[in-house]
């Protein structure tokens, strides 16, 4: 093991739940000898990789590691990490992906990804969709308190279907829906034939939020396929949520079977 394997190795032993080491915790997690270990901290220290616990022989990340991932962290924008993962689990189901923002009431994408069967779901970048009334709109409002949505909605709506929601308490109800399973439905909503399945992300220190989603035509995924996609789609966003400390994102609620919509 070369000395800048060695020291990668010991920057992998930090986690949420390990955030500094000892000697001893390389011996036991590396199979490194002790006089080895101790070299390897001291010469990570001196070099200004580590740093140590007040005067105890723990070892920590240092200012300079926090620094670069702080560097790594605005470079990779919320976008970029999302549409990786949509790119993803476009490729694996076939069907089109993309990533949208909210502005307002309304919903527009700014990525796609196109499904690669014969029958699919077109998406075009920049078009614009009542956010009350698509499930990337509904991921997106179900961050925000309902008083907020009250107030987003003050003028009311008028619904595009009949499938979308009627009026205040259905489109809250539906929020209650997504907030309790981590993702939002829709079913010939805005777009008469497409069904689509988003879940949403954020970024609190930038302030961005964006929607993860899969759409295809409505009577085509079968329903073990449909909660394959609503998995996958929040096991990326969890990891997202997991590198920007997105507390609105709840890893923890259970996937529940179908929107009453």
């Amino acid at each position: 093991m070369t000395i800048l394997s060695a020291a990668v190795a010991v920057l992998r032993c930090f986690s949420t739940t390990r955030p500094d080491v000892t000697v001893t915790d390389l011996v036991s997690l590396l199979g490194m000898p002790k006089s080895n270990a101790s070299r390897l901290l001291r010469a990570m220290r001196d070099e200004g990789l580590l740093e140590t616990v007040g005067d105890t022989k723990r070892y920590r990340p240092s200012v300079l590691i926090n620094q670069v991932g702080q560097m790594y962290r605005y470079a990779a924008s919320l976008i970029d990490r999302a549409d990786t993962v949509v790119a993803g689990v476009s490729e694996d189901v076939g069907h089109t992906g993309y990533i949208s923002v909210r502005r307002g009431t309304e919903v527009l994408g700014v990525t796609a990804h196109a499904g690669k069967h014969a029958l699919r779901v077109v998406t075009t970048i920049g078009d614009r969709l009542p956010a009350f009334a698509s499930s990337t709109g509904r991921a997106l409002l179900a961050r925000l308190s309902d008083d907020d949505v009250r107030a987003l909605y003050a003028n009311g709506f008028t619904p595009p279907s009949v499938t979308s929601p009627q009026d205040i308490s259905d489109l809250l109800a539906r929020l209650a829906f997504t907030r309790a399973s981590g993702y939002a439905e829709s079913r010939n909503e805005a777009v008469s034939g497409v069904r689509a399945i988003s879940v949403a992300v954020g970024d609190p220190a930038t302030g961005d939020e964006v929607a993860l989603c899969i759409s295809f035509p409505d009577a085509m995924v079968a329903p073990e396929e449909r909660l394959a996609i609503i998995r996958r789609l929040r096991e990326g966003a969890a990891e997202i949520a997991a590198l920007t400390n997105d507390a609105l994102f709840n890893t923890a609620i259970p996937v529940i079977a179908e929107e009453n919509s």
